[in-house]
């Protein structure tokens, strides 16, 4: 029997998740791994699949701005929908097998699993053959809610994307689109089924399972991402406030970043973060912790370096004199723009984002 091997991981921000299918759709081709399946979180971000409309995103340019919400087209199947925290995703990085070498199969074992793992809530699910996705109700009852968005990409039998099951989800931003172009029904989540939230790692668990019962896989644990930091330091307040940032030596990639670094056995993050912080600029300050976790991989090798990052800050005098480690050899001091326009990486543009609207103002080296 084929395995699955299944990688929890938390938050991840979209395009981080994008690069991750592609990266473990090559280690499968080459035949690297066996089959996968990605779970995580994304977010708030709207996507948009090949038959979307563009009419069908609501709101306006403006509003998804103020709402942190971006905006993806994509090579799925389906119309818009949207991604957030409390919704399961999950991505099956699958290399079907002769015997499974049908879209419409495929696409029907995928909404089985949704349909097990509800069952186990005592909710019975259907599919209504107009409509994609996972429903509760019957649209001749007039009570049809989505509770799973189905939209999934096959290139030679690789497939790719995969499903949303509303766990916990915030309802209310689905009102910013028109969910899967289906203005006739609305959506609903596990939660307000059921009258409570319910566990994230308790739903994973058993779609994992589902999955290796429905596609008769042998289910596996993916060793867990290398743990990290990340610290955004800042200098000056206002319009004033600058951002360091230090250039990697070119063997190790030549990009700009900020602080960042692995966590050493028995460390916290936020020791870690400090550590991490006086090694690479020589100062001794306390970090504030941006409550920002998320997983991504490094670089574009394969198999896939998977890695967990938490995000802090930190505030220095003006007069502060940074001293270099080993691993880079240039820093500069640089406002806001040119530090998101300079930082290669979601992750790192969102810690510098996330400090400047926590501040650090208490924090003094």
């Amino acid at each position: 029997m084929n395995t699955l091997t299944v990688y929890r991981l938390g938050q991840v921000e979209y395009e981080d998740g994008l690069q991750l299918m592609k990266l473990f759709g090559e280690t499968r081709r080459q035949g690297l791994c066996g089959d996968v399946l990605l779970l995580l979180e994304h977010p708030p971000v709207l996507t948009l699949g090949r038959a979307a409309k563009r009419e069908n995103v609501v709101a306006d340019d403006a509003r998804l701005a103020q709402e942190h919400i971006g905006l993806f087209q994509t090579d799925r199947g389906g119309d818009v929908t949207y991604h957030g925290p409390g919704q399961l995703v999950g991505y099956p990085i699958f290399l079907l097998p002769e015997h499974r070498q049908d879209v419409r199969r495929y696409v029907r074992d995928v909404e089985q699993c949704m349909h097990r793992t509800l069952a186990e809530y005592g909710l019975s699910s259907v599919t209504i053959p107009k409509w994609p996705g996972v429903w509760l109700g019957g649209e001749a009852t007039r009570d049809a809610r989505k509770i799973a968005a189905i939209g999934v990409h096959l290139a030679r039998w690789l497939t790719s994307h995969g499903f949303a099951l509303n766990v916990n989800t915030h309802l209310e931003h689905f009102q910013l689109i028109v969910p899967c172009g289906i203005r006739e029904a609305g959506v609903t989540s596990l939660q307000r089924e059921l009258g409570h939230p319910v566990p994230m790692a308790e739903v994973e668990q058993k779609v994992a399972r589902h999955f290796a019962d429905v596609f008769e896989l042998q289910l596996a644990e993916g060793p867990p991402p290398t743990r990290t930091v990340s610290v955004t330091l800042l200098q000056g307040e206002g319009a004033d406030t600058r951002v360091l940032l230090l250039r990697r030596r070119p063997h190790r990639g030549g990009f700009w970043q900020i602080v960042t670094g692995r966590m050493e056995p028995g460390e916290s993050p936020r020791e870690a973060a400090a550590r991490e912080l006086f090694e690479e600029t020589g100062l001794r300050a306390d970090v504030v912790d941006l409550d920002y976790r998320h997983a991504f991989a490094v670089g574009t090798t394969v198999p896939p370096r998977l890695v967990e990052e938490n995000a802090f800050a930190a505030r220095c005098d003006a007069g502060f004199e940074v001293r270099l480690g080993d691993e880079h050899d240039a820093f500069e001091w640089v406002d806001v723009p040119t530090a998101l326009e300079r930082l290669p990486f979601r992750g790192l543009r969102e810690g510098v984002e996330r400090a400047l609207q926590r501040g650090a103002r208490d924090v003094r080296g």
